[in-house]
């Protein structure tokens, strides 16, 4: 176990003593893995959550560790500074396997993930990219470095926002160094959603080895908040005996450990750790946000309850309206609540029969709550239509649109689809959202082969085990039927089953005509090249924002090809049957 260096004597007495007071942490050891943090952004942010703190030149999570027991090999891996795998899923889940990463062009690799890094991926191309990064895989070695590598990995997660995923990664992989910016992440978000335990929680079950100041003052705080004060007071002395200097954090610590009764008014918005402590110190804690506030302190207030009511917001105060707009934008207000603060508004009879043309003469803000009013009071399906366009547009043009997202369905989902002119279907299609669910059952028909029960064997596999019968048997009544029509959808299937093993009969393979799926060619040639996992890339690149379902078949054909010649069956398998079955 790697343990404090530069300790003193002092401190290694203190470090003793203490391990006979009382319990601490039972943590797991881990090492994260070092990537670059930019000292000069200081500003907090969705994607930049890292803070512009001096490093330490010794950890302390060390003495956190008291009770845990640790072997000869964990510990060998916890001094290892050549760590070559990293990922959270075994690659025999996926058919995949170690080395998938090998063969790739690091170049070739960083240019498809910066595409993809610009998409708003689907459910389907997100399930694909977590497979084809976060697999237990060897780092790619040409023309890319093993930080590179992590970056992709850690950017992704952060990007998809999925903190259950964040915390798997990092649990699973302890060996890595210095993984701050994600655990930095994940600690600055659940603090911003006011669920302080949620987020101190991490230290429970996961140990950290780490000389980041942020971390280290975020889980003396959460040993405070544990009444753990003993063990916060060893940490705080700890950090003072390296030089840490945080005028700010002192106060805070000695007002929230009982050395200082007096409460302090001042307010930082330095990191996010310190505007908590602004509003855990100051029981009159009162701030107002700015159109430049960081998103994640909106969000704090917001999940505190310290936002101001719409209520009382004076309609003439043109900038703090629209401050409210783009703080719904970012979810801070709700929906519901900007829209009711656009009812409030007043405007003269003339206005409201004229909303096409009057809107135009007045300021943004002013105009959507005019266009939103026009929106209720219209009964005629063409007219209302057409001003939801126009508030939709309104919203886009000042870069606020997802303030305009729920009441958009909402609104959509009101009208009738019969009545809506032909120039208005395209956004009609476009915008509302299909409330269906994905959960139905799968309904075999026999007269169509990629809807028969021979689906079956995309969900048994191996178990299977009258395949060959039932094909025969199945095609044997297709070959019967002159007027049959071979789908792409059919083939699809056959083609799936044939690339198995699974036996077609000679008298049946002229039956249909094999299609030239037309994949294209480099991703040809990185199949060819056995570059699997940037194959992978290039799938979720071509499948971007769409559903599965509803890629056309020619494009499904060649996603199903090349599936077929990577032997990706359990990923290929799952889409088929999103794809092929008949469900109600």
């Amino acid at each position: 176990m790697k343990i404090l260096k530069l300790l003193n004597k002092r401190n290694l007495s203190i470090l003793i003593s203490f391990f006979f007071l009382q319990n601490s942490y039972s943590i797991e050891p881990v090492d994260i893995w070092n990537l670059e943090i930019d000292s000069n952004k200081d500003k907090i942010s969705e994607n930049e959550i890292i803070e512009n703190e001096n490093l330490l030149p010794s950890t302390i999570f060390s003495i956190q560790n008291e009770k845990k027991e640790i072997t000869v090999d964990e510990e060998e891996n916890l001094l290892s500074k050549n760590i070559n795998i990293v990922g959270i899923y075994d690659p025999s889940d996926n058919d995949l396997s170690i080395d998938m990463w090998e063969n790739s062009n690091g170049l070739e690799l960083l240019k498809v993930a910066e595409k993809i890094q610009k998409i708003n991926l689907s459910k389907d191309a997100t399930e694909i990219l977590n497979i084809a990064l976060l697999t237990n895989s060897y780092f790619p070695k040409k023309n890319i470095s093993k930080e590179q590598f992590l970056k992709l990995q850690s950017d992704w997660l952060i990007k998809q926002k999925n903190f259950d995923l964040i915390e798997t990664y990092i649990d699973k992989n302890k060996n890595l160094e210095n993984g701050e910016n994600l655990i930095k992440y994940y600690l600055n978000y659940y603090l911003s959603m006011a669920d302080v335990s949620k987020a101190c929680n991490i230290f429970e079950k996961i140990y950290f080895d780490t000389n980041d100041e942020y971390i280290l003052k975020f889980n003396i705080y959460c040993l405070i908040n544990l009444d753990k004060k003993e063990e916060a007071q060893l940490h705080f002395d700890l950090l003072k005996e390296q030089g840490f200097e945080d005028e700010f954090f002192e106060k805070k610590f000695a007002y929230l450990i009982g050395y200082d009764d007096n409460l302090d008014d001042k307010i930082s918005e330095k990191t996010l750790l310190d505007f908590h402590l602004s509003h855990r110190a100051n029981l009159d804690f009162q701030f107002e946000p700015e159109i430049n506030t960081p998103e994640l302190i909106w969000r704090y207030l917001s999940s505190s309850n310290l936002l101001e009511s719409l209520d009382f917001v004076d309609l003439e105060d043109k900038d703090k309206i629209f401050t409210i707009e783009k703080a719904t934008q970012e979810k801070n207000y709700q929906e519901s609540e900007l829209f009711a603060l656009y009812e409030r508004f007043m405007f003269n009879i003339n206005q409201l029969l004229t909303v096409e043309e009057s809107y135009k003469l007045l300021p943004s803000s002013e105009a959507r709550a005019l266009l939103y009013q026009g929106v209720l009071i219209t009964k005629e399906t063409p007219e209302k239509i057409k001003l939801i366009k126009l508030l939709k547009d309104s919203f886009e043009k000042d870069g606020i649109s997802e303030a305009f997202d729920t009441k958009l369905d909402e609104l959509l989902n009101k009208i009738d689809e019969t009545k809506i002119p032909s120039n208005y279907t395209n956004f009609y299609q476009a915008y509302w959202k299909d409330t269906i669910k994905d959960n139905k059952k799968i309904k075999f028909n026999e007269k169509i082969i990629h809807q028969s029960k021979i689906l079956s064997y995309f969900q048994q596999g191996t178990n299977y085990k009258n395949i060959d019968k039932d094909l025969e048997n199945l095609l044997k009544k297709i070959k019967k039927d002159k007027k049959y029509f071979f789908s792409t959808k059919d083939i699809i299937m056959l083609e799936a089953l044939r690339y198995d093993g699974v036996n077609i009969s000679k008298k049946y393979k002229n039956i249909y005509e094999i299609k030239d799926p037309n994949i294209p060619n480099d991703i040809q040639i990185l199949i060819n090249k056995g570059e699997v996992g940037l194959a992978l890339l290039r799938l979720v690149e071509i499948i971007g924002e769409d559903k599965i379902i509803d890629i056309g078949s020619e494009t499904f054909y060649f996603i199903v090809t090349i599936l077929n010649q990577l032997d990706l069956d359990k990923i290929r398998n799952k889409l088929l049957l999103k794809v092929l079955p008949l469900k109600v």
